[in-house]
């Protein structure tokens, strides 16, 4: 019995989530993070450094007693992408899932 477990490059992640912002608008955190089948323990990491840099804004609303969180993202991350994640990701595709290759 062998266990497959799918690994994205943490740039892939990156890109992922910025294009679904670009595609969705604003996006709560957990309708981000399962869009783009991420893990909010795993990945909120890169969030905060996309958050920091400059590439997303969160914003947060109150609700109820809790604060929703949501994500968008700006313009330098639109930019970001077009310049250095979508060349990138062409010159290194991302590897594809044996059952995708088999066809």
């Amino acid at each position: 019995m062998s266990l497959s477990h799918e690994y994205r490059d943490r740039i892939y992640i990156r890109k992922d989530i910025i294009l679904k912002l670009a595609e969705h608008g604003e996006m709560n955190q957990t309708s981000l993070l399962s869009y783009c089948g991420l893990n909010l323990m795993k990945h909120k990491d890169i969030l905060e450094s996309l958050e920091r840099k400059g590439f997303i804004k969160k914003t947060e609303e109150p609700w109820g007693n809790k604060k929703m969180i949501k994500y968008a993202v700006t313009q330098k991350g639109r930019e970001f992408c077009k310049l250095v994640l979508e060349p990138y990701e062409e010159v290194f595709p991302r590897k594809q899932k044996k059952s995708e290759e088999q066809g």
